[in-house]
C-alpha cells in the first residue's frame, strides 16, 4: 500500500500529537507514573547499546552489559575509544529518540520500521552480550516490534514509535540535564559518563561536559521537531 505524502504527513502528525498527549498526561499524573516505568527500563537499555556499540565501531568489545531494576545501567567495555564510547549513552539514546520520531513521521513505511527496529534490538540482545533486565527488553521488545509490523495496522504502528521516539529523546534530555545538575552522581563506586570523561580531559570539569551533552541533546531532538512537523506545517507540505 503506497501512501499520499501530504495525507500521510497530516496522518502521522496527528497521531504524533495524540502520542505526545498521552506522554505528557502519564508524566504529571502521578497514578499513572507506573505505565512509564518500562518505558525507563527501555530508555536505559538504548543507552547502554549506545556504549556497547560504539566501542564495536571503534574496534573494541563489549564484555557485557545490563539495565537494573532502578532504572540504571552499566555497560563494560573492551577496547576502543573512549572519547566516542563514554558520550554515546546519552548523545546516543537522544538521537536514536530524534532519528525515531523523523523517520516515523516522514517515511510512510513505518511497519517496516517497526519491523527493522524490533530485528535490530533482538540482534543487539543476543550480540552485545546483554544479562538479565537487558536481554528480557532487548528481546521482549523486538518481539512486540515485529509482531506490531506483521499484524499491527499503520496507524497503530505510527502511534507505538511515537510513544517510543518521544520518551527516549525526552529521557535522553532530561537524564543529560540532570547530571549537568548534579555531576558527581554515579553507580557506587563507579563513576558517571561525564565524571569519566572528565578525567580523559584534565582541565575541563565534569559539569561541563555534563552541559555540553544536554545542549547536544536539546538540539538534536528539536532538530528533529522541526524538520519532521514544525517545517512542513510552514511550508503547507
Amino acid at each position: 500500500m503506497v501512501l499520499d505524502m501530504p495525507y500521510f504527513r497530516r496522518h502521522a502528525l496527528s497521531i504524533a500529537l495524540l502520542a505526545a498527549g498521552v506522554v505528557f498526561i502519564a508524566w504529571n499524573i502521578t497514578q499513572l507514573s507506573f505505565l512509564l516505568y518500562p518505558f525507563r527500563l527501555f530508555v536505559t537499555f538504548i543507552h547502554e547499546s549506545g556504549h556497547s556499540l560504539m566501542a564495536v565501531f571503534t574496534g573494541g568489545g563489549v564484555d557485557s552489559f545490563q539495565v537494573f531494576g532502578d532504572g540504571t545501567g552499566l555497560a563494560r567495555t573492551i577496547g576502543g575509544n573512549r572519547f566516542l564510547i563514554l558520550p554515546a549513552g546519552y548523545l546516543g539514546a537522544a538521537f536514536f529518540g530524534a532519528a525515531l520520531f523523523y523517520l516515523v513521521n516522514t517515511v510512510p513505511f513505518p511497519r517496516k520500521i517497526s519491523l527493522g527496529l524490533g530485528t535490530i534490538f533482538i540482534l543487539i540482545s543476543l550480540f552485545l552480550q546483554a544479562n538479565g533486565i537487558a536481554l528480557v527488553i532487548g528481546i521482549l521488545t523486538g518481539l512486540a516490534l515485529i509482531f506490531l509490523g506483521i499484524r499491527g495496522g499503520i496507524s497503530a504502528n505510527i502511534f507505538v514509535l511515537n510513544i517510543l521516539a518521544i520518551l527516549t529523546g525526552l529521557n535522553a534530555v532530561l537524564d543529560a540535564y540532570s547530571l549537568a545538575r548534579n555531576s558527581g552522581a554515579g553507580l557506587g563506586n563507579i563513576p558517571n559518563d561525564a565524571a569519566a570523561f572528565a578525567a580523559l580531559t584534565p582541565g575541563i570539569p565534569t559539569t561541563i561536559w555534563a552541559i555540553i551533552w544536554a545542549f547536544l541533546a536539546v538540539m538534536m531532538v528539536g532538530t528533529s521537531v522541526w524538520y519532521s512537523v514544525i517545517r512542513p506545517m510552514r511550508r503547507g507540505e
